[in-house]
């Protein structure tokens, strides 16, 4: 026992001969002017101060848990104690209110909080340098996790962007402006990226919210970023297996060291083994990754935005289709933008990974599926998948579009992990709020039984509705989402009719021209226009909640061997409002090649007619009365696709085109007049 803990018990033991004293007079000790003196920090008899010294002398020798020896008993007698265990000082731990971790007083100092960084070694060698790579990683805890020998689990995010960045200027972009099929133009890396070093913290998010409330939190660099070492891969296998070592790490199965190249360990005897990751975007997609290796503690995960499969992310039922705000980016572009690494390094992961195995395999040609991209799907990646998932996404997200979240979603409900979503109306990222996210980290990583895995399974802000407030609903999609098939009567090129059922017009074939200078809102805007294809309901008299998934199956003819097909889902009368609910419903796009596969496109025979069934992206809309639901089927998509010469012609045979949306309640709610 050290003098620390030694002092209270005797500060204990003074008590009571103060308190004898002060209940026994006749035997207390005296002050030079005769009154009795009961204050224990003052002189008293001497001879009650052996007595004293005697309770702590045996207090010291036993140790804890305190023992009453013979003697001290004894001596307890003639003072008249009670024999009971001592005073001492309650140690700092959680505080658990309705189910969530509530801030703790000792924990609030951010001044006393332990902070400190370390390099943990992975099981692989991405760098070609014959030494397994080791990760940059910090930690900041509690100073009770030192002193009182507190343990508490942890809060963990992982990043490939934390120590710098690249240019994301458009001469370091693919350039769009070329023909579908033919090969690309070479484009120029941008210059190399120079490290910023984050010692010893990686990065302050998630600290001031969960360190108080009685996590540590956790930052990794991802492999080949900041001053971890080895090559980015950009959904490689590395990038499961780097945060897999750190929560290995967390559980005394992985070395950490004070150095990238030194042998001084560093233990996590401070932490309980129980880990929840959480982060958006990218930081998003590396809890799944490390979540598909079933490593042991990883308990939790609340990934925001996720991108769960870079092909998803890239290309769009074969089609080449950028993310939403970065025309002309591709893997190997992300690979330059986060490759921060050893610069020693660099060449070699450039040849290895970025020329090697990216630009050998993203084939900007064809835009078909291939193992590469397959290896690159955490969809694919499932079977070990354990940890309890709380997964958030915008349903306005044209970065990384909602139907990653969704495929992973349904994905594991089917293996029956415990699964939950949060959705917003908003665009890229937007976490669940902090009630959620507590209560999800309280159950999973200390075991507090508060039926947050009992709970809805799916909460979606509707549109008016703060972030905080979402509506619980029983699953996504809605249970009483039943497909609903529309049908596109004549009059595309101004608006023709979508209705409940098929006609047979005389004229069945409407033909639209392709011109990548005219955007989507412009035609969706348009009274009449030769360069799209508008078909819509009549107008709404009750609201139509969408949930789930629209599919469109299409018959359509190209002038050219190769073609975007664009299809966008509108509320009309489209007014370009800047609210994000008001005119776009949802999206997609698809490559009429591969109208049989996604992994072998076939040269289109120009004039012929293709059937091709494709999915738009999920949402969760309600469409207000008065409006109309539009579908707008149009070649290139400006934000989007590839730029290829204006002219191309597709026909579209109305016979053989038929929408099928997910609406609550079905058909029947739909006004009479559909």
């Amino acid at each position: 026992m050290n003098q620390r803990s030694k002092t209270p018990l005797c500060r204990h033991w003074f008590a009571q001969v103060s308190r004898a004293l002060s209940a026994n007079p006749a035997i207390a000790g005296r002050t030079a002017s005769g009154r009795v003196t009961t204050d224990p920090g003052r002189r008293i008899n001497s001879i009650w101060v052996p007595i004293a010294l005697l309770g702590w002398v045996a207090t010291s020798l036993a140790g804890p848990p305190v023992v009453w020896s013979s003697q001290v008993a004894e001596a307890a007698e003639k003072l008249g104690v009670a024999e009971q265990e001592p005073e001492v000082a309650t140690k700092a731990g959680p505080i658990f209110v309705d189910g969530q971790a509530q801030v703790v007083p000792a924990f609030e100092n951010s001044s006393e909080w332990i902070r400190h960084d370390l390099w943990v070694e992975t099981e692989f060698d991405s760098d070609g340098d014959g030494k397994l790579d080791r990760m940059h990683v910090s930690v900041v805890r509690q100073s009770q996790t030192e002193s009182e020998g507190l343990k508490v689990p942890v809060i963990y995010e992982t990043s490939p962007y934390y120590c710098g960045t690249g240019s994301t200027s458009n001469e370091y972009m693919w350039d769009p402006k070329h023909e579908l099929g033919a090969p690309p133009p070479r484009r120029t890396s941008p210059p190399p990226i120079k490290t910023r070093v984050n010692r010893p913290t990686i990065s302050r998010g998630h600290i001031r919210t969960w360190v108080p409330r009685g996590f540590a939190v956790v930052h990794s660099c991802s492999p080949g970023t900041g001053l971890s070492q080895g090559c980015p891969t950009v959904g490689g296998l590395n990038e499961a297996l780097a945060p897999k070592a750190v929560i290995d790490w967390l559980n005394g199965r992985a070395k950490g060291f004070t150095t990238p190249d030194g042998d001084e360990e560093v233990v996590a005897f401070w932490c309980t083994g129980k880990v929840g990751m959480t982060g958006t975007s990218y930081n998003g997609t590396l809890p799944i990754a490390a979540a598909t290796t079933g490593v042991e503690g990883l308990e939790a995960i609340i990934p925001d935005a996720p991108n769960t499969s870079y092909y998803h992310y890239y290309r769009s039922h074969g089609l080449v289709r950028h993310p939403g705000g970065y025309m002309g980016e591709d893997i190997d572009v992300l690979y330059d933008f986060i490759h921060s690494g050893d610069e020693k390094f660099r060449d070699y992961c450039n040849r290895v990974v970025r020329e090697e195995t990216h630009l050998a395999n993203i084939d900007r040609e064809s835009g078909d599926y291939n193992d590469f991209w397959a290896g690159r799907d955490y969809y694919n990646q499932l079977d070990n998948f354990r940890a309890a998932a709380l997964m958030a996404h915008g349903f306005n997200d044209w970065n990384v579009m909602p139907s990653h979240t969704i495929r992973i979603y349904q994905a594991l409900k089917e293996r029956g992990v415990t699964v939950q979503n949060y959705f917003h109306q908003g665009g890229h990222g937007g976490p669940p709020p902090l009630e959620m996210m507590n209560k999800w980290f309280t159950r999973f990583l200390y075991d507090v039984e508060n039926g947050v895995e009992k709970e809805p399974q799916s909460w979606v802000v509707r549109e008016a509705d703060d972030r905080e407030k979402p509506t619980p609903y029983p699953a996504y999609p809605h249970p009483e989402a039943q497909p609903v098939r529309f049908y596109p009567a004549p009059g595309g090129r101004g608006v023709g009719g979508l209705t409940l059922k098929a006609a047979t017009p005389a004229v069945t074939l409407e033909m639209l021209t392709d011109d990548v200078a005219v955007p989507g809102a412009k035609l969706a805007a348009a009274a009449m226009s030769e360069n799209r294809l508008i078909y819509a309901t009549p107008v709404l008299e009750a609201p139509v909640h969408i949930s789930g998934t629209a599919k469109l199956t299409i018959r359509v003819a190209s002038s050219k061997p190769a073609a975007n097909l664009s299809v966008w889902l509108v509320s009309l009368p489209y007014t370009g409002s800047r609210n994000i609910n008001d005119d776009i419903i949802t999206r997609g796009w698809a490559d009429i090649q591969n109208h049989k596969s996604l992994t072998e496109s076939e040269p289109l025979e120009p004039g012929k007619f293709y059937d091709l069934t494709f999915e738009l992206e999920p949402d969760d809309q309600i469409i207000p009365v008065g409006q109309q639901i539009g579908l707008m089927i149009f070649s290139s998509d400006r934000d989007f696709t590839l730029w290829p010469e204006a002219g191309t012609e597709l026909i579209v045979d109305l016979e053989g085109t038929v929408l099928e949306m997910p609406i609550v309640g079905g058909a029947a709610v739909l006004s009479p007049g559909n």
